[in-house]
């Protein structure tokens, strides 16, 4: 059997401000905004490259806003990627340099935490 991961779901306070920051400062595509009902409000967001999106929006999960800890990301390079965010007004780590890679860390508006991280072995 094989399987993909496709959608996690991040809780968010405000959606519309939870938008804002990954679309226009993190750089996450806007693939649905729908109104499903009164209440239930899906919103789906993919990283430029990724096979997984996440899912934000009103009535989508009784998670917390704040509460999913430890998201992560595989990207090419590091230091480009804390110069973008950081021109971008993300309030994101310095670059720590470890043996299985260099990561930038980052939270959304409501806390939910994220880690990029480049591995050296995938780019030779």
């Amino acid at each position: 059997m094989q399987m993909k991961l496709e959608l996690i779901p991040v809780p968010v306070s405000d959606t519309d401000i939870a938008i804002d920051f990954y679309v226009n400062k993190v750089g996450f595509i806007l693939d649905h905004d729908i109104q499903v009902q009164p209440g239930m409000r899906f919103v789906q967001l993919t990283p430029p490259g990724s096979a997984c999106s996440i899912l934000i929006g009103d009535g989508m999960t009784e998670m917390k806003p704040g509460s999913q800890q430890g998201l992560q990301m595989v990207i090419d390079n590091a230091t480009e990627a804390y110069t973008e965010l950081k021109t971008k007004g993300v309030d994101v780590s310095d670059v720590e340099v470890l043996e299985w890679g260099s990561f930038v860390y980052f939270s959304d508006p409501d806390g939910n935490s994220w880690a990029l991280q480049e591995m050296p072995h995938r780019n030779k």
